[in-house]
């Protein structure tokens, strides 16, 4: 194995990296850590409360509903063999926290990207271990941290959206922020003619600009992904900044949108955020799903517990 588990970005990637979507190469499959028993073992250790198990149930025009499910007491190969079957979605939570091995990996990833990007200096960086079937989709959505994915098994296509009113509006991420809403976004299928579109095969991995909508899709294999969340100074600003907005527009004021705010102006609302927080002037609407299903067990009937991901509760 190589010591770099980046290889040198062109011109384009640098320029490319957290401004625009971008594809680049990985080495984290010579780490051998991502074998059929590698993957079985953690599955048994990792703890239940950081798992998300889901299946996502899609209408006409690809708008989602979704059931969850819990990890179960079964053994690390029968998990897995689950998690390979139907339309399976799979993250385990904190991954660098649980298994010291990829946490050194994640270390090294990101030194090199920071060689290689400049300026890039992420003060966290909280990976997800994702485990999909051959027709898992995850829908339409947004997260507040930056992303970068490492693709590491099977095929999938995904759809990366402009950060712009139309697909992003600012007030639903001053939701999610404030914990008023998930992640999940309206989507029709006409927006896809604004996407960038990239089919990931293992060794490929994909950035995009803070807040940018995507949507994935399986292509009928098992999928394998390290989807690597992290923050910068600028994105805790930006992220500050919305959770103030959000507060302020309850509160009948008027904002400045925080994409378009100058960065003293983000750093402002940044250090209002905090104590908005401390206070606690807004309560989550975000609570526990039911569970429909155990991780091995068949497919529950798609009326079971069926969660619209959209919905404020």
């Amino acid at each position: 194995m190589t010591d770099r588990l980046i290889p040198a970005f062109d011109a384009a990637q640098r320029e490319s990296f957290g401004r625009a979507p971008v594809s680049y190469a990985h080495r984290l499959l010579e780490t051998g850590l991502f074998e059929d028993e590698a993957l079985a073992r953690q599955l048994e250790r990792h703890p239940a409360e950081l798992f998300d198990i889901n299946i996502f149930h899609y209408d006409a025009d690809d708008q989602a509903m979704l059931q969850t499910g819990t990890k179960g007491r079964r053994g690390g190969a029968a998990l897995l063999e689950a998690a390979k079957a139907g339309r399976m979605w799979i993250q385990m939570r904190r991954i660098q926290d649980h298994w010291p091995e990829l946490a050194e990996v994640m270390r090294r990833t990101f030194d090199d990207l920071s060689d290689h990007v400049p300026g890039f200096r992420p003060v966290q960086v909280t990976g997800q271990l994702i485990l999909s079937a051959p027709s898992a989709k995850v829908p339409f959505h947004a997260d507040p941290p930056g992303v970068t994915l490492f693709h590491l098994r099977g095929e999938k296509r995904i759809w990366i959206y402009p950060v712009d009113e139309t697909h992003m509006p600012a007030r639903s991420m001053e939701n999610i922020v404030l914990e008023q809403q998930t992640e999940d976004l309206p989507y029709h299928r006409g927006m896809d003619a604004a996407a960038e579109v990239f089919d990931l095969k293992p060794g490929m991995a994909v950035a995009w600009p803070l807040h940018a909508p995507h949507r994935i899709e399986n292509q009928g294999s098992f999928n394998v992904s390290l989807s690597c969340d992290y923050q910068t100074w600028r994105s805790r600003m930006t992220n500050g900044a919305h959770y103030a907005n959000g507060v302020l527009r309850r509160w009948g004021a008027p904002v400045l949108p925080a994409d378009r705010a100058p960065m003293a102006a983000r750093a402002a609302l940044w250090g209002a955020s905090l104590g908005l927080r401390r206070l606690g002037v807004v309560k989550t609407r975000l609570e526990s799903y039911e569970r429909a299903f155990e991780l091995g067990d068949e497919p529950p009937p798609p009326d079971k517990a069926l969660i619209s991901p959209l919905a404020m509760r």
